[in-house]
């Protein structure tokens, strides 16, 4: 009996969370989209403008690595620059969310962890109907067939793992430290810099790749490289670093959350 009632109380907890998530993803996204023509899809507004912008500059100088074609140069880029968009809005947004929220935690009792994993799973929707159908199509288009397609959904995950992860951790530093969103920036920027976003990963030097090796995006575009342009079956190599990374990640920010959040109602 009382597991049971343990059991029972476990699964309304759940069920609230869930109940909860989905009004504040909603929410999120009214807010974001209200009386926008193009909706969600102004999100690719920014990847396909900076696509053409690399491809202009850079496409024949780095056509050589992708079979001397600008056009798989130009997908490359965009594979990447959907990547770090994805984690730069997302956890950007996450950042502020419970700072943001503070007036609201004062006077009704939620569960905190709600309101960065919001902004992803809104940033996970918008990416789903977005920019995801365009890489399912160019997969397939180049595998010709549907084992590469489902394959996207990994590294997707892993994506959606990290910012989940730097989200916690992000949200969670806001609350003691309010400079951090310029701090941040400066982060982002070198993560951009970092990741093979506009150029190859085989032109940067040997003993540079090793420390390049420690961003978590990395893995992640080249196993979304590699699934949608090759052409040839998924590199599982690739897809268990990118889900590696996620779970750390996940696991680190969910930790450092869980150890604050006592102390957030105190500086809210």
């Amino acid at each position: 009996m009382t597991l049971s009632i343990k059991d029972n109380s476990n699964w309304l907890q759940v069920r609230r969370y869930r109940e909860l998530l989905y009004v504040l993803v909603m929410r999120n996204l009214k807010v974001r989209y209200r009386g926008s023509l193009l909706g969600v899809y102004w999100s690719l507004l920014n990847p396909l403008i900076m696509t053409a912008l690399y491809s202009a500059i850079f496409g024949a100088t780095f056509a050589s690595y992708y079979g001397n074609s600008i056009l798989n140069y130009m997908l490359a880029a965009f594979t990447g620059l959907v990547v770090i968009n994805f984690f730069s809005s997302s956890t950007s947004q996450a950042l502020s969310s419970v700072v943001g929220n503070g007036a609201l935690l004062n006077k009704i009792r939620l569960p905190v962890s709600v309101f960065p994993v919001s902004m992803i799973v809104a940033n996970v929707f918008q990416f789903a109907v977005g920019a995801f159908p365009l890489l399912a199509v160019i997969a397939l288009i180049n595998s010709k067939s549907l084992i590469n397609v489902l394959a996207l959904l990994f590294p997707f995950l892993s994506l959606a793992l990290v910012c989940t992860g730097v989200g916690f951790l992000v949200s969670a530093l806001y609350v003691f430290f309010r400079d951090l969103p310029y701090f941040y920036e400066l982060v982002v920027f070198v993560l951009w810099i970092s990741s093979p976003v506009f150029y190859p990963a085989a032109i940067v030097p040997l003993p540079v790749k090793k420390f390049l090796l420690l961003n978590p995006l990395s893995p992640i575009i080249e196993s979304l490289r590699q699934i949608t342009l090759s052409g040839n079956l998924p590199d599982f190599s690739l897809i268990w670093g990118s889900l590696l990374s996620g779970i750390i990640l996940l696991s680190l920010g969910w930790v450092c959350f869980h150890m604050w959040r006592h102390q957030f109602m105190d500086l809210l």
